[in-house]
């Protein structure tokens, strides 16, 4: 993995002008650099907006003032282009007029693109399992294509699985709603409103989003399943690799064997190993979720979960000291540290003052300790999988 930041080759990198072993490590980079990710994607944005510009051409009414204007001043007058507004960009006494003109053109692409988000007439393959599961009124057969926009439901009794363009699949279980929302080389995104779907994604970060009511999961390279009940509030649970969530500036990172909740118009809680004890687990719900409450007396769900947490659960504990605030970080700051003391160069000070290359140092020597799955690294782990391709997922299209 690159040591410094790849914000100089993030633009190759999207549009895949890269050697694969490049584009591989700066997908392993972009994992784990929030700065770089944040790069990222104001090059898709980028790239995006400009995949949506329409083509404009000049109108004649224009160019005619223009050379009316120039003919007085005695210069030789333009000859017009049909079809392009680079001539009159370049034109030093028009400079203010071009600039209002392409912040114009780039102002209602820009309102465009937010009201017609979706590419038209792109489509996923969709395979029947069980049951018969529907596109909007029709019933799927064997096959089908899930166009933009569509809805694919399933009832109590049928099961669909989903192609993702080239980089993977998604199986959707019953009584589940998805609808395909985009798909491009630089990003693919379903929609789920209600149910179950499991995804297993071989592909560079940032290029596969699940929109839930919640959040956003957002796949790392990998596999995990997501629940969505009734309320809008989800699970994540994660089987390989690693999954962030996100809503606005909330985001939690769940890796292989972890799960997460999140709750609408909260966000993302704090993730957590799914061996961790009943009572961890419940009390954590209440610190996410329900902060004011007590149980067990008069221990604060913070007590709790500090009083159980074993050194596997250094995963939450990592996470919470950017959650919480004042006595309660040094609180856990010290049961952290009695888990797993912070490596040379990470003082209490600047731990509790969130300093990101403390925090990032100690994150480093806690993955070894989150289990077998993540012992080679969560960046090795991704590799692996970027490695082998998608070999192995198209050949679970046989097994339908």
């Amino acid at each position: 993995m690159f040591a410094k930041h790849v914000s100089n080759l993030t633009s190759a990198y999207c549009h895949d002008e890269l050697s694969p072993e490049q584009s591989r490590r700066v997908a392993e980079h972009l994992i784990g650099c929030r700065r770089c990710r944040g790069d990222f994607e104001e090059i898709k944005f980028g790239a995006r907006l400009a995949a949506q510009l329409p083509l404009i051409v000049t109108p004649d009414s224009l160019w005619n003032g223009i050379e009316r204007a120039l003919d007085r001043e005695g210069r030789t007058p333009l000859t017009r282009p049909r079809r392009r507004i680079l001539p009159f960009l370049i034109q030093p006494r028009l400079a203010l007029v071009s600039l209002a003109l392409v912040a114009l053109v780039i102002g209602l692409a820009a309102l465009w693109l937010r009201h017609n988000p979706k590419p038209i007439g792109l489509s996923w393959d969709v395979a029947r399992l069980d049951g018969a599961p529907r596109i909007g009124s029709a019933l799927v057969g064997d096959q089908a294509k899930l166009g933009v926009g569509q809805w694919l439901e399933t009832d109590p009794n049928s099961r669909a699985q989903i192609k993702v363009s080239d980089i993977g699949l998604v199986q959707i279980d019953p009584n589940t709603r998805v609808r395909l929302v985009e798909t491009k080389p630089t990003e693919h995104r379903l929609e789920l409103a209600e149910g179950r779907l499991s995804a297993r994604i071989s592909a560079p970060p940032k290029l596969f989003f699940v929109d839930t009511p919640s959040g956003v999961a957002e796949d790392l390279g990998c596999a995990y399943t997501l629940e969505v009940d009734k309320a809008g509030d989800s699970l994540l649970r994660v089987t390989t690799g690693w999954v962030a969530l996100q809503l606005k500036d909330r985001e939690s990172v769940v890796p292989a064997g972890a799960a997460c909740a999140t709750k609408r118009g909260i966000g993302p809680g704090t993730p957590y190993f799914e061996d961790a004890s009943e009572a961890f687990r419940a009390a954590l719900t209440r610190v996410d979720f329900d902060q004011d409450s007590f149980i067990r007396g008069n221990m604060t769900p913070l007590e709790i979960v500090l009083s159980n947490a074993r050194v596997r659960d250094s995963l939450t504990l990592w996470n919470l000291l950017s959650r919480v605030s004042g006595g309660e970080r040094d609180e856990v700051y010290h049961r952290l540290a009695a888990l797993v003391p912070p490596p040379p160069g990470v003082t209490r000070e600047g731990v509790l003052k969130l300093n990101q290359r403390m925090l990032d140092a100690w994150k480093e020597q806690l993955e070894s300790r989150w289990g077998e799955a993540l012992s080679s690294g969560p960046f090795q782990v991704w590799a692996k999988i970027w490695s082998r391709g998608l070999g192995k997922f198209h050949g679970l299209e046989g097994k339908k």
